[in-house]
């Protein structure tokens, strides 16, 4: 079946999400690998992603660890310095599909207030035909409660969608939908995955 509308996930697809790299960078690799095996600092950001005030859970983990409470805060004062650099052949991907006419939804494991924070560094975050943000959805991937959302809303028929994640399981929860799904590595793999698709041409998809 042809795909009618296209789904991107954000991190790590269109934009790099790499907090442990910054850590390496502003506290030293070793500083890093110690404070993220004393706290669970991708659990605090879940919480987020699920709805959770992005400030209040931060501070509260602070709170926690007094011991790293300054690294923690960094969470929040520094969040943009973790997720980037834009992948621009996504990006430019995400546009040439739309050029074309084809519908491209987002969906995101991402925070209400991180992704207000995000769009007006990466504009191309307000391109989207849907946005499906998890923080307003109170759920994230892979619960298939999230995907029967998407599907609910779009009104797409599942076999009509192409969804693209760097996760495993978020992608192994959308063929169990029956989706159609690219487990996204590199962006060369997607674009040669969308030619396929017969959604975009060799040129198009540079």
């Amino acid at each position: 079946m042809t795909p009618e509308a296209v789904i991107f996930d954000i991190g790590n697809v269109l934009i790099e999400w790499q907090p442990e790299r910054f850590y390496d960078q502003t506290i030293g690799a070793d500083r890093r690998r110690a404070m993220f095996a004393e706290i669970d600092l991708h659990a605090m950001n879940d919480a987020v992603d699920r709805g959770a005030d992005w400030q209040t859970e931060v501070t509260a983990c602070a709170d926690r660890y007094p011991d790293w409470r300054d690294e923690i805060l960094m969470w929040h004062s520094h969040w943009i310095e973790m997720a980037t650099p834009v992948i621009p052949h996504s990006v430019r991907l995400m546009q040439a599909l739309k050029a074309r006419g084809v519908p491209v939804f987002a969906l995101t494991n991402f925070g209400i207030q991180t992704f207000d924070y995000a769009v007006p560094h990466y504009p191309f975050l307000n391109q989207f035909d849907r946005a499906y943000v998890s923080g307003h959805m109170g759920v994230t991937k892979p619960d298939p409660a999230i995907y029967a959302m998407v599907e609910d809303d779009c009104g797409v028929d599942p076999g009509a969608l192409l969804f693209t994640d760097d996760r495993l399981e978020n992608i192994t929860a959308a063929l169990a939908r029956g989706w159609q799904t690219h487990l996204f590595d590199r962006p060369q793999g997607w674009a040669d995955r969308l030619v396929r698709a017969g959604l975009l041409t060799l040129q198009e998809a540079v």
